[in-house]
């Protein structure tokens, strides 16, 4: 009899186990950040800025303007770097339709030398999916050049 406890033991614990895992998740009124949306679309007004040549120790900031031209609220889930020599920061409310808003990137390495160019990529809840960014320019130094 002991066997057939243990075994019955057993089976309920196992069952109890594979419905508590396939158990429905709990949903809320409020959209994922990752879902996609009925309508938001974003339009920028540039995708890539050039700094150009420009003197080692320069402001390495510049920004990407957006508009919401869709019907629904536009998220920004995530905007990220393709290092961490480029820092984006990013509007975290929902943009609604009509509205606009701005990416504000800085580039940390006008300290050396030399030509970058560096993606930074908007995930967001349109259809059309992530969106790429570039920054790019030239870092020269005039101080160490001879006549």
């Amino acid at each position: 009899m002991d066997t057939m406890k243990k075994s019955v033991l057993f089976l309920s614990l196992v069952l109890f186990t594979f419905f508590a895992l396939n158990a429905q998740p709990i949903t809320t009124s409020e959209p994922s950040p990752n879902t996609v949306s009925d309508g938001a679309e974003i339009t920028f007004s540039k995708k890539a800025h050039d700094f150009g040549t420009v003197q080692i120790g320069s402001e390495g900031s510049c920004e990407f303007k957006f508009t919401n031209t869709g019907k629904g609220p536009l998220i920004l889930s995530n905007v990220t770097a393709t290092c961490g020599c480029t820092v984006p920061s990013w509007p975290k409310e929902p943009i609604l339709p009509g509205k606009t808003g701005t990416i504000k990137v800085n580039y940390t390495k006008m300290d050396k030398v030399g030509t970058f160019n560096k993606q930074i990529t908007v995930f967001s809840n349109t259809k059309e999916g992530n969106v790429v960014l570039t920054v790019k320019g030239n870092v020269i130094d005039k101080t160490s050049a001879k006549p």
